[in-house]
């Protein structure tokens, strides 16, 4: 498993076309969810692209301050169905979280978290900072990590 983190101007077509394909794949397609993916934040965000055999299996993007929220954040946090249950996940978002402490010297980190993923947000140590609130007809948390 290959992990790297780009900006947006240094991913290829093919890297962008399958990230957006992958991300379409789960929150649109699998959740059955009709919301506008393409929200203007792709542009100014890190990419995280999980890579097995040259194809794209796992994905986040980690936005900086200012801009979803006040603080960096992790969001479109996507594994491949026939990646799951092998903690790519957990890698994915240890992976974005190192980034943001190091690199950006964040002293915290906030989410918009699936209701459902609330257990596994928590074994990363974020804690709720909300109560639940419906985002594109799904029940969400709002959840930070403190360095």
């Amino acid at each position: 498993m290959n992990l790297t983190i780009k900006p947006f101007n240094e991913l290829n077509l093919t890297e962008l076309y399958n990230c957006l394909k992958l991300r379409s794949e789960i929150f649109v397609v699998e959740q059955n969810c009709v919301y506008n993916d393409l929200d203007g934040n792709d542009e100014v965000a890190y990419h995280l692209l999980a890579e097995e055999d040259n194809e794209i299996v796992g994905y986040a993007r980690i936005l900086p301050a200012n801009t979803r929220f006040s603080v960096a954040s992790i969001g479109r946090l996507v594994v491949d169905e026939n990646h799951r249950f092998k903690g790519l996940a957990r890698t994915i978002m240890e992976s974005a979280s190192s980034y943001i402490f190091e690199q950006w010297q964040s002293p915290l980190i906030q989410i918009s978290a699936q209701k459902y993923l609330k257990g596994f947000y928590k074994s990363l140590g974020y804690s709720i900072i909300s109560d639940e609130y419906l985002e594109d007809g799904i029940p969400h948390l709002k959840m930070e990590l403190k360095r």
